[in-house]
């Protein structure tokens, strides 16, 4: 009968864990104590342990790695009411099998010793203190910690990752987590952005092009890919890669190789992909507009980043962060009350954590008030005109095309003579309806380009030509 170590200050969880265990089978001891948890485990007891971080005479990381170092094959799982980034990451790093935040589900705790029982983890690297000091993320809401959890396990593996979200949740400083906390941080970390390269230049970007490849090409150039050697590369925005691109890229996941533009020679490449999108792929690859075997290769480790609006209760740890972060960079130190933090939980926060940045930001700099108060943030949030959904600027320009494209084109026949053809109705109408939609869709945005894209249904380059032609004039939101 396996033996389980069970180690936590508190009794009533001590008891609790006890119990569960205990009816699940195991044979089950308990201490309160760090001491006691290491003479068992330095003897040879115990087939896994259960255990708390803070204890009364030792915090259990600094002596995980002395458990790991004297029996490697022991599964540690850590719990933990300090329920942080940082406390899932260090977890993982000093070797534990896995990381459980306080309060937890009991069959979720019984379920992961059966995982730990069956497959015992192999300890990894620590973690240095100049990690430990930084803060990428932030946030204690269960949805978050399960974005540790899953970050933490990934961090080890060159597994692709997938990472969906709206604008605003964070997408990137996820793809950094993963790089800086994992076993590729030595290597460079590389970006790039699909929907801020001219679709003719993707390709070029990525992989790179040899001298005279096409007009403007006087010297060879390194892609994203051979500068990412080693390392990992974010694919940013993925959903808005041309066809031929993906195609390229496809080759690259299946045959860890590819060819420069203009080039000939395969040149091999070793780097981690994390991929990104706040658009449906699913409903892309419907539309014709995304391969579905590339979806596949990339989707392997899915991770979805919930709006702000999903997580409010972080919002406190949130805009303390924020505060903390202008402060370093030289404004005032400035305190939120706590009227100001339950006027921030009801907005609706559209553009997510940016958007709370931002606002942060705003309010340290514009008002001299050591305290912010509820009348600050309203005056703040409303000076800003609140962005329409994506769903009501979508309808909004449906209804708008609809009206405008039936009274144009009555209008248009009525004025024709019976014996006139009608071949040129589509450019007519066209031209008087396309102007106007692009920009009502624009001032919905906020000048929000990308969004306007995304509602129009256009590529963000084809709509930059068109307001460019057009000469529509883009009123930016700040």
């Amino acid at each position: 009968m396996s033996e389980i170590l069970i180690a936590d200050d508190d009794a009533a969880i001590r008891t609790v864990l006890s119990q569960a265990l205990s009816r699940a089978g195991y044979q089950v001891r308990v201490t309160s104590n760090a001491a006691t948890l290491w003479r068992w485990v330095a003897a040879g007891d115990g087939d896994v342990v259960v255990t708390d971080v803070i204890m009364p005479d030792e915090n259990v990381f600094d002596i995980l790695p002395r458990m790991k170092r004297v029996r490697p094959e022991l599964p540690v799982i850590v719990m933990s009411a300090q329920n942080t980034f940082m406390t899932a990451i260090t977890a993982t790093e000093k070797g534990a099998y896995d990381y459980l935040p306080k309060p937890f589900d009991l069959k979720e705790l019984v379920s992961t010793v059966q995982r730990a029982l069956a497959q015992p983890k192999a300890s990894q690297r620590e973690v240095s203190a100049e990690e430990t000091l930084s803060m990428p993320l932030v946030g204690r809401s269960p949805a978050m910690q399960e974005i540790y959890r899953v970050i933490a396990r990934m961090t080890q593996t060159d597994l692709t990752v997938m990472i969906s979200g709206e604008s605003g949740t964070g997408k990137e400083l996820v793809a950094k987590a993963l790089h800086e906390f994992g076993k590729r941080k030595a290597g460079p970390f590389v970006a790039i952005n699909m929907a801020a390269i001219p679709r003719d230049l993707i390709e070029a970007e990525l992989f790179g092009h040899e001298k005279g490849a096409f007009t403007g090409a006087q010297n060879r150039s390194a892609g994203r890919f051979e500068q990412a050697n080693g390392g990992t590369l974010f694919l940013d925005e993925i959903g808005d890669m041309p066809m031929e691109a993906q195609t390229r890229l496809l080759r690259v996941l299946q045959e860890g190789e590819y060819t420069t533009v203009g080039g000939r020679t395969p040149i091999s490449t070793d780097v981690r992909i994390v991929a990104a999108t706040h658009q449906d792929l699913v409903a892309l690859i419907d539309r014709g507009l995304f391969r579905e075997d590339l979806y596949y290769r990339l989707n392997v480790v899915p991770l979805r980043l919930p709006p702000l609006r999903e997580r409010k209760m972080d919002l406190p740890d949130l805009a303390r962060h924020f505060l903390e972060s202008v402060e370093s960079k030289g404004l005032p130190r400035r305190l939120f009350d706590q009227p100001a933090l339950e006027r921030l939980k009801a907005h609706s926060w559209p553009g997510n954590v940016r958007e709370l940045e931002n606002l942060v930001q705003r309010l340290t700099a514009l008002y001299p008030q050591d305290q912010i108060t509820a009348d600050l943030v309203e005056q703040e949030l409303t000076a800003v005109a609140p962005v329409q959904s994506e769903q009501q600027v979508d309808s909004v320009s449906e209804a708008h095309v609809q009206s405008a494209v039936a009274a144009f084109a009555s209008k248009l026949i009525e004025d024709q003579s019976s014996d006139e053809p009608l071949g040129n109705l589509y450019q007519t109408v066209l031209r008087e309806v396309e102007e106007p939609l692009i920009a009502m869709t624009l001032r919905a945005t906020r000048g929000n380009q990308i969004k306007a894209a995304k509602v129009l249904g256009l590529n963000r380059n084809t709509l930059r030509k068109k307001i460019k032609d057009l000469d529509i004039s883009v009123m930016r939101g700040i």
